[in-house]
């Protein structure tokens, strides 16, 4: 779990870059189209593009993190030990999801990329995003099942390191 992890920050840190990728060329085109009478061709293709493949690459480090919305108004009154077996039962769940959102994103890439599909302004291959977007899922998936097996605070050296304290 911790180099699910690890991977995971990552992820999210190449997702922090896209994103500030797309903030900057959004500054410069709309000061271009302001100020110097010039636009940046493709500017809205390539910021769907991009924040499509940062909201995948943001998934697994949101699931190592618990901070998927849990609607929790039910399971208040339960036993600790039944929320977690519901908890486990609901990352199972989220794994399943995921692996079958990396299987369909995998095949709609494929589609792509065998039909040589591509952007209306640029001609940008679309399957690169599909591409982006299918390690992600992978990823958030196998920590979905690693959550589902070993707990979800498995792996959580923040959690080791509070409980530690509180003994």
């Amino acid at each position: 779990m911790k180099t699910l992890r690890t991977l995971a920050k990552l992820f999210a840190i190449l997702a922090g870059l896209l994103l500030t990728f797309i903030t900057l060329m959004t500054c410069w085109s709309v000061i271009g189209r302001n100020v110097l009478d010039t636009s940046l061709v493709g500017d809205f293709e390539l910021t769907g593009m991009a924040t499509g493949a940062a909201i995948a690459l943001f998934m697994p480090y949101c699931q190592t993190e618990r901070a998927n919305i849990i609607v929790d108004f039910f399971t208040t009154q339960l036993s600790i030990k039944k929320q977690a077996g519901l908890d486990r039962f609901g990352a199972l769940l989220l794994a399943l999801l995921f692996a079958l959102l990396a299987w369909r994103t995998t095949l709609g890439g494929l589609n792509s990329f065998n039909t040589n599909s591509e952007t209306q302004i640029l001609g940008f291959p679309e399957w690169t995003v599909y591409a982006a977007m299918v390690p992600p899922f992978v990823l958030t998936a196998l920590i979905g099942l690693g959550q589902m097996l070993f707990g979800l605070d498995a792996g959580d050296t923040d959690t080791a390191v509070a409980g530690e304290v509180q003994a």
